[in-house]
Formats: C-alpha cells, structure tokens, sequence
C-alpha cells in the first residue's frame, strides 16, 4: 500500500478492525518513510453475473427497488426491505464465491421474502419464476399455507388459531 503522504512504495498496520457489519475491514497503517499514519478500508467485491453475461457490482439498493415493487400496498417498511437487503447480501457473501448469477440472487430473496411477506412474496415469485397459469399460483399458495400449518403445530396450536395464551379478565 502506497503511502497517500510521501508517496512511499510500502506500509505497516498498525490495527485492523472489522466495519460495516463485518463486510468490511478497516486498516490503520504507518508509512515507515514519513511515519504518517492513515486509513485504509477493504472489502470483498461481489459481482453480478446478468444474463447477457455482462458484470456488475452487486448493489443492496437494486435488491430494495425490486423487492418494494412486490410489496407495493402491502405493510412492510423501508427499514424491513433495508434489513431484507442485508440478510441477500450476507447469504451471498456467505457462499464464497466473488461472482454470481443474478438468478442465484432471486433465490437468496425469495426465502426473506417469503418470511416478510407471503403477499408479497407471491408476487416476486410469479414475475421471477415466470408463473404462467393459476395452477402455479395454486401450487405456491398450497405451499404456504403447509409450510404455515407445520409452524403451527410446531408451536401447538391450531391453524387460524394464535399460539399466544390469554388470560381471563377481571372477575
């Protein structure tokens, strides 16, 4: 690392700690020449691989901008789709790999999503996995109302039916 001061061709660090959520790694350095330190932040890039082939970074805010069309009426916050974007990229950043499919990234919305919001997640699902027919809308619903069924008798409790006790009122 060139020192921004003298221009020296090397570098000491001096402290390294983790930023942004631990996306990052922030360097504090000391140029042996001029004996300035500063300040160096590295982070891992990620790429997107389009289908046209062509490359880009990865990009939280394109993740935001096509999940909040899904969840356009729906009540979701700014701030659920912040940390939605959040979870997608750590689960791509997770799996290693410096270049991915833009595919692969609808996949890593769809489980989020689907947490958020079921209406919301229908709806990305039907433009993303091309849904064609009522039969492929029917085929998700019926899987989100099993998944919702086994997480309630998980929790013991009967469909429709809230896991939460209550207590009789005053007497």
């Amino acid at each position: 690392m060139h020192c921004p001061f003298c221009r020296h061709a090397d570098s000491r660090v001096v402290d390294s700690r983790t930023a942004d959520d631990g996306s990052s790694i922030r360097r504090r350095r000391q140029c042996p020449n001029c004996q300035r330190r500063f300040t160096t932040i590295e982070t891992a890039s990620l790429s997107v691989v389009k289908r046209s082939g062509a490359t880009e970074p990865f990009s939280r805010d394109k993740v935001v901008s096509g999940v909040r069309k899904a969840c356009q009426g729906r009540p979701v916050s700014a701030d659920d789709l912040a940390l939605l974007a959040q979870r997608v990229e750590e689960t791509l950043r997770g799996s290693g790999s410096a270049e991915i499919d833009a595919y692969e990234i609808g996949l890593a919305i769809l489980g989020p999503l689907r947490e958020l919001d079921e209406v919301a997640y229908l709806r990305f699902a039907s433009v993303y996995q091309s849904f064609d027919s009522l039969d492929d809308f029917d085929a998700a619903i019926t899987s989100l109302r099993a998944e919702r069924a086994e997480r309630e008798a998980g929790s013991g409790a009967t469909p429709g039916e809230s896991s939460e006790s209550t207590s009789p009122g005053p007497t």
